[in-house]
């Protein structure tokens, strides 16, 4: 299955680190375990520093001689999240495929991504595929461009910290301090899809400078 996550998306959201990288979803899915029986904190979630990773007497109760250790989280570049109030909302994943099928989606979608929002649990719509994956991957994570097809306010600087409060280092690599006369140059080949995503369709020079 592809990994869909790319650019800017997976330089912003994808910055939490995922425990053990030979977990298999897959596999568990398959016992048809529901994603709450294994991360049962994340319908109570309200902060994006929660640890909504399963515990080790949870996996104790099937690997009993051989549990698993669970590293906690890495810190995130996304320090405002709201897991309980995102259920509250349903299955998203039929308004991302819609902005996606209008040609609105902020991001060039890679190849499988659409088909893997076809699904009724809500859940994938966020993390889609991870249910199918037979390892972690910071890939099924939300891609950016997903999260802002509601939350769809892109003006930056000033609507990156509704998101990513505290940060002070969320510009690409690309953006050192000459940037502003390189990618005026015609010189920078710069990747227009991917820019969308962080400044919106419509910007404009002086809506930074």
């Amino acid at each position: 299955m592809a990994h869909y996550v790319q650019g800017l998306a997976a330089s912003f959201l994808l910055a939490g680190a995922l425990a053990a990288t030979d977990f298999s979803h897959k596999q568990h899915t398959a016992l048809k375990l529901s994603c709450v029986a294994c991360h049962s904190s994340v319908p109570a979630s309200t902060r994006a520093e929660d640890n909504s990773l399963p515990n080790a007497a949870f996996c104790a109760t099937c690997h009993k001689e051989n549990t698993p250790v669970i590293s906690p989280p890495r810190r995130s570049l996304v320090t405002r999240f709201n897991h309980q109030l995102h259920l509250k909302l349903g299955n998203t994943a039929p308004v991302i495929a819609a902005a996606i099928d209008s040609g609105k989606y902020l991001s060039p979608v890679p190849a499988g991504y659409r088909e893997l929002l076809n699904t009724a649990n809500p859940c994938l719509a966020c993390h889609a595929g991870i249910d199918q994956a037979d390892s972690l991957s910071h890939s099924y994570l939300p891609p950016m461009a997903s999260c802002l097809v509601c939350h769809n306010k892109v003006d930056p600087p000033f609507s990156c910290p509704l998101c990513h409060a505290g940060i002070t280092s969320l510009k690409p690599a690309s953006h050192t301090p000459d940037y502003i006369d390189k990618h005026s140059s015609g010189k920078a080949n710069l990747d227009k899809p991917s820019c969308a995503v962080c400044h919106g369709r419509k910007f404009t020079c002086l809506g930074c400078h």
